[in-house]
């Protein structure tokens, strides 16, 4: 039986989510800073979707670790009071301090080295600033103009099609991903396009189906549900019932 805390937006009432733009020093590196709260008196299964970004996070009682790219869903366990704070980093970006190749950090956690005692956002911010090289890598940042254009340009839905409008042959761009961004550029591409209906199901507006599979190019409407299944471990409905109740086609 599904827990009720997860449906009809009630999750918000037991947690709190703040998101804020970095200051310009780490703005060549980081792409948003991040705060959740949490109040359960009894345990709750939190879903997490993939991300293409590394996060750094800390929470109390424990060390930074880096969160490398998630190629599937997680399921973190909340209880009680806590909190947890973090860093997106620009996707392609991380190389540098991760200190190696980002694909070896993909679906994997690893301390980062610092005390335990950074609880806030400011204490973080502070905390990796210190950290940061003088300068983005000149690779690392053609591979962020790369997946700039995987994310905004939806109509790109082959990799060989974003190699061209890269610049670049297939082989090297997929080089380039191995090493600034974690994941290979087939993925980056599945990954923005089902974005587009995540995001478009938590903002409850009514969904096409078969029009939204033909706009994001998948070859008919179950195939764009398989799709959104694998990656989010559940159906298209199961989790726009996770947001206030909207009509979808």
């Amino acid at each position: 039986m599904r827990d009720e805390r997860e449906t009809g937006g009630r999750w918000r009432r037991h947690q709190r989510h703040e998101h804020r733009a970095p200051d310009p020093a780490l703005a060549p590196w980081v792409d948003h800073l991040w705060a959740v709260t949490w109040d359960y008196a009894t345990p709750y299964a939190q879903k997490v979707p993939p991300s293409v970004s590394v996060h750094l996070t800390a929470r109390e009682g424990a060390p930074p670790h880096w969160h490398g790219v998630t190629t599937r869903h997680r399921t973190r366990g909340l209880s009680g009071r806590g909190g947890v704070v973090g860093a997106a980093l620009r996707p392609g970006l991380a190389r540098d301090l991760l200190g190696g190749p980002v694909a070896r950090w993909t679906d994997a956690s690893v301390p980062a080295g610092g005390p335990a005692g950074i609880v806030t956002l400011d204490a973080l911010v502070d905390w990796l600033a210190d950290r940061l090289p003088a300068a983005p890598a000149p690779a690392a940042l053609e591979a962020a103009a790369a997946v700039g254009i995987a994310r905004d340009e939806p109509a790109l839905v082959r990799v060989e099609d974003l190699a061209d409008r890269c610049g670049t042959h297939l082989r090297r761009l997929q080089r380039l991903f191995a090493e600034h961004v974690g994941v290979g550029p087939k993925w980056v591409l599945r990954r923005f396009r089902l974005r587009e209906v995540t995001d478009r199901m938590a903002a409850g507006r009514p969904i096409d189906w078969a029009g939204l599979a033909h706009e994001l190019g998948y070859a008919d409407q179950s195939h764009l549900v398989r799709d959104v299944t694998g990656l989010l471990g559940e159906t298209p409905t199961a989790y726009a019932a996770r947001y206030p109740p909207a009509e979808i086609l």
